[in-house]
């Protein structure tokens, strides 16, 4: 399905099925999920889920997140999020609902020897802030929400051109492209350097159009108008 993408496709959701499904296909190297996500699928018991993934999902990258506010009961939170696998990151936001800096947890968490996947990143100081309490050994994903910010209407490709410059010294961290809003973004993300990014199961789907005669696709667009308006019977 990846035609010359050096970039990680994670999938991004909490649909069991789709997650499972893009497991065994070989499509995807790792996935993410978060509480908002789990809410909307209907996930009543956190653990639960996400135990049932871990007990299929054995060898690739999975992140799951924290949901508390304040610090320590994040802390908490991640020991026991971590605990439940090895190929486990800990997701956490790079600050509370108070917009207070979660950095130093981070080290803290670093520190115990967890995984860590460092979310919702919008600036470069904060960016710059997180670069600053890394060590090259720590295994961190670094999650850029591209996305969100181009929903401003600010271009994000070159904050995400600069994070991977000034990552390269952190063998070890990960910059991801998050919030991917079509399919064009991996290929951006891969232009980019990126060395991950989240997308959902739809926009891998469309990698299969990779290469696709746009005059072929044009003709099937206009059939597929024309097939719609017959089966709904419209008449003017």
């Amino acid at each position: 399905m990846q035609k010359n993408l050096k970039v990680a496709i994670y999938l991004d959701g909490a649909k069991r099925e789709d997650m499972l499904r893009r497991y065994r296909d070989g499509s995807v190297q790792g996935f993410t999920t978060n509480p908002s996500l789990m809410a909307k699928a209907g996930i009543k018991d956190y653990t639960a889920f996400a135990k049932s993934l871990l007990g299929e999902i054995k060898n690739l990258p999975i992140s799951f997140e924290v949901f508390s506010d304040d610090v320590d009961s994040m802390e908490r939170e991640a020991l026991i999020i971590a605990a439940w696998a090895s190929h486990v990151n800990v997701k956490i936001p790079i600050t509370n609902t108070q917009g207070q800096s979660t950095l130093t947890l981070i080290r803290k968490l670093l520190d115990k020897g967890l995984k860590l996947n460092v979310t919702a990143l919008f600036t470069q100081e904060q960016i710059d802030g997180l670069r600053t309490v890394l060590k090259p050994q720590d295994d961190v994903i670094v999650s850029i929400f591209a996305g969100r910010i181009a929903d401003t209407g600010v271009d994000p490709i070159p904050l995400m051109k600069k994070a991977v410059v000034d990552y390269k010294g952190l063998t070890h961290s990960k910059i991801l492209w998050a919030s991917t809003r079509e399919t064009l973004n991996i290929y951006q993300a891969d232009q980019c350097g990126c060395q991950i990014i989240t997308a959902t199961d739809d926009q891998i789907a469309k990698l299969s159009l990779q290469g696709k005669d746009l005059k072929e696709y044009s003709l099937e667009t206009v059939k597929g108008f024309y097939s719609d308006a017959q089966k709904a019977g419209f008449i003017l």
